[in-house]
């Protein structure tokens, strides 16, 4: 028919999912060619089609709902004091739902220039009236053509009451209404559309198997819409040689495939050879190769290691991976399979080979259950196309001369303002205040201290120029956390595992020592309910690699409860842990997998898999709903609510899931094409600081935050959890971004830590990535700023010696 029948087959046959498919960018108008009202009307500026199914069996939806920039949902929401009435209301208006009937007259058409529409009669209006769907000019036509064919089949289903499956070419006809021209939105109610390149242009959906002449002659003129682009006349982006090839001991997967390479000038991936072999092979002990071969030359060779970013995408039918060459340069290749068979063989073999690599075990004596898992993680990600870079949020820029302290004036000499030590430290550790307006920058053996403004800027405070034990020798601490009402940091020496330091902050000093046991050293520690730091809590958790105990400092002695110590036998290699708002308890490893817990000193009531990376952070959501673990190269989302069964309703902390259900993770990854323009401008593969929720105790989790090299990124929850396509945005320094958090309370601005200075910027900030945000650093200090937020650098005596 319209489409390959297996991609069909996948498209309807998830009955979990409530979407269908999904156009992620576009305007909506409606347009009333014959109206004395106006030609035409601007609905939403921003907007995501999709067609959704409803409770009643054989019935559809057409939904077009509203997409908000980054931060502006929020900052409507707030002072609005909306009631649930209200609220629903407002839902209404951000969201249009049409009954997919015949009636519509649904229909799309490609217009010169490439222009792309999807339209259907507005029934509610008068004569003529129509609503257009203007797609985003990085939208595929193949994409197109298939949401066309989709809402077809939804149709056949509506009116036949059965599947579509069985349904003939003329049945199918009759719902085809492309001789009706779509008129065009009015100019002067149009904003301008200029075709730009993408980031990330996926592959056209699988072209049809279909022996109608009147089939192919639609794909064909839906799919020439893409030749009328203007032509770019930058050099495409060459392959690099390949590397030469290890013996293979054993094959694990050996699939034909078609291979395109993604180019930095046009944002597109380009077809490079339309059949090749794409060879998966052992070569030496928990060693992989990925070799693609076309019949004349070897593409590309390299080692199976999580630095590919593999990200599979059946409705595609392609799998999207980097490559990275000898001298660190990064290209970003897709492989196209001919069939969802062909894709899922070859998916198979890759991540065994993967899996194995990291995990050093053999993936055949895994669980199914905990294959499945790994395998679903990898797959069905951000295969979308980069927003219009013309779309990015207008952020308000302040002029301003320069990077100030608290005690920078006119009359000083610009030389006074230093970013370096001497001693060659840079800030590497950021704790962020929750009973007080206060952050805390680690540099090496010193803490700067700094004020959060009521207008959100940073003000430098004091500089704690000295951290040394009770003993006076000095340390740089490895890890901080504020304690007791913020009135105490709690300090770890690496040189001492089984001791920590009590910084009384009112004097700036280290007052109290604290032997934790003589035997079981301190690898980490948390608080123990997330917001303890705002009480006068003493007790905290405290981690080994293979214990979890609590930690008490008012008792004398040995500061471990051996009553609430679990201890495992084997080595579990713990290495972060966090608390909810009751204090339940999650714990992850350096082997992947994550535990939860209810109290301490009993064994997890759930253990979730490990998908092969260390676990470097670890955060929860106050109600525990949300689990969020950082990897090296991607993130980590598990919703822990149970939806089914006989504990539905509780989290996996309070009971287990059952053996069948567990949890399934929403992997968030950047796309494939902005890791391989990450490390095309910094020549540094990905590396996440410890992820983490905005947090306040009446604020939902709403953002997530992290970094990687110069590269800020946040996550926003609901369009994750929505499924859109565009869930990240980011901000660009000229620098490496050792820390970050939100401010206590907001999710509205960020504080960063670069190497040699500290930063609070507004979230508005962030852009949608494009090559322009990726190539383009801000540049603190140097012009103006976005939202005239200062950073804080200390001054030379403040750096060197200045006194608390």
């Amino acid at each position: 028919m319209f489409m390959l029948r297996n991609v069909t087959k996948y498209l309807f046959g998830d009955a979990s999912k409530e979407s269908i498919i999904e156009i992620p960018q576009g305007q909506l108008y409606l347009v009333r060619p014959l109206s004395p009202k106006g030609y035409s009307e601007l609905i939403f500026k921003d907007a995501a089609a999709s067609i959704r199914r409803t409770g009643q069996e054989f019935q559809y939806q057409l939904v077009v709902q509203r997409a908000y920039e980054e931060g502006e949902e929020e900052l409507l929401a707030d002072g609005d004091g909306e009631d649930e009435a209200a609220e629903n209301l407002s839902a209404e208006k951000d969201e249009k739902t049409f009954l997919l009937d015949q009636g519509l007259h649904f229909r799309s058409e490609i217009r010169e220039g490439g222009e792309k529409v999807l339209a259907w009669k507005d029934l509610s209006g008068d004569p003529g009236d129509l609503y257009e769907f203007v797609c985003d000019p990085s939208t595929q036509a193949g994409e197109v053509a298939t949401f066309e064919v989709v809402a077809v089949k939804c149709q056949y289903e509506r009116k036949y009451r059965k599947p579509n499956e069985n349904a003939t070419e003329k049945q199918l006809q009759q719902f085809n209404f492309t001789e009706q021209p779509i008129p065009s939105a009015s100019p002067i109610a149009s904003p301008t559309i200029t075709i730009t390149p993408s980031i990330t242009m996926p592959p056209q959906k699988a072209l049809p198997n279909a022996s109608s002449p009147s089939v192919k002659e639609k794909m064909t003129s839906k799919a020439s819409g893409r030749s009328r682009a203007p032509a770019r006349e930058e050099t495409p982006t060459a392959a690099p040689p390949s590397a030469l090839h290890p013996i293979a001991n054993e094959i694990l997967a050996n699939e034909k495939a078609e291979l395109h390479l993604f180019d930095f000038q046009s944002g597109a991936f380009i077809l490079q050879d339309a059949s090749v072999t794409a060879n998966v092979s052992e070569v030496g002990t928990w060693q992989y190769w990925l070799q693609i071969t076309g019949d004349e030359k070897d593409w590309l060779g390299q080692p199976v290691v999580a630095d590919i970013n593999p990200v599979f995408n059946f409705e595609y039918l392609s799998f999207i991976f980097n490559h990275y060459t000898s001298d660190g340069s990064a290209y970003s290749w897709l492989l196209r399979f001919k069939d969802q068979e062909t894709e899922e063989r070859f998916q198979e073999g890759l991540m065994q080979a993967l899996w194995e690599q990291l995990n050093e075990a053999k993936w055949r004596k895994t669980k199914d259950d905990d294959r499945q898992y790994v395998l679903d993680a990898f797959q069905d990600l951000t295969m979308d196309d980069a927003p219009n870079e013309g779309q990015e949020e207008e952020v308000e820029e302040v002029e301003d001369d320069g990077q100030h302290s608290e005690h920078y004036d006119s009359d000083e000499s610009e030389d006074d303002v230093v970013t370096r030590d001497d001693d060659g430290n840079v800030n590497s550790q950021l704790a962020v205040g929750y009973k007080h307006d206060r952050s805390f920058v680690v540099r090496g053996s010193k803490i700067g201290v700094f004020k959060h403004t009521p207008n959100n800027n940073l003000e430098f405070s004091t500089n704690i120029s000295k951290v040394e034990t009770p003993n006076g020798k000095l340390f740089s601490p490895k890890k901080v956390m504020l304690h007791a009402e913020d009135s105490n940091m709690i300090l770890q020496n690496e040189s001492d595992p089984h001791s920590l330091y009590r910084m009384d902050l009112e004097y700036g000093k280290v007052v109290d020592e604290w032997k934790v046991h003589d035997d079981i050293p301190v690898n980490t520690f948390a608080p123990e309910k997330k917001f303890s730091q705002m009480t006068g809590e003493q007790t905290f958790l405290g981690l080994s690699r293979n214990a979890l105990y609590r930690i008490d400092p008012r008792v004398s002695g040995n500061k471990l409860i051996d009553s609430e110590l679990k201890q495992y036998v084997s080595k579990n290699d713990f290495s972060v842990a966090a608390t909810t708002e009751k204090g339940y308890i999650a714990v992850a490893s350096n082997k992947g997998d994550i535990r939860m817990f209810d109290r301490l000193g009993i064994n997890a009531k759930t253990h979730i898999p490990a998908l092969g990376e260390p676990i470097i952070g670890l955060d929860v959501s106050a109600d525990g709903r949300w689990v969020l673990a950082t990897c090296r190269t991607y993130l980590l989302l598990i919703d822990a609510l149970q939806k089914d069964g006989k504990n539905e309703g509780k989290l996996g902390f309070e009971k287990p899931f059952a053996k069948d259900s567990k949890p399934q993770p929403r992997r968030l990854g950047l796309q494939p094409s902005h890791v391989a323009q990450f490390q095309h401008e910094t020549k540094a593969p990905l590396s996440f600081t410890p992820a983490r929720f905005n947090a306040g105790v009446d604020d939902k989790e709403t953002s997530i935050i992290t970094a990687t090299g110069p590269f800020i990124i946040t996550w926003n929850m609901r369009k994750v959890l929505a499924g859109r396509k565009d869930p990240y945005s980011i901000k660009r320094y000229a620098e490496e971004v050792k820390a970050d958090d939100f401010k206590y309370g907001s999710d509205k601005n960020v504080i960063v830590a670069l190497p040699n200075e500290v930063n609070m910027v507004a979230k508005q900030s962030f852009k949608k990535p494009t090559r322009e945000s990726i190539a383009t650093p801000m540049r603190v200090g140097a012009g103006g700023r976005a939202s005239g937020r200062l950073s804080s650098k200390l001054g030379r005596d403040e750096v060197v010696n200045s006194p608390y």
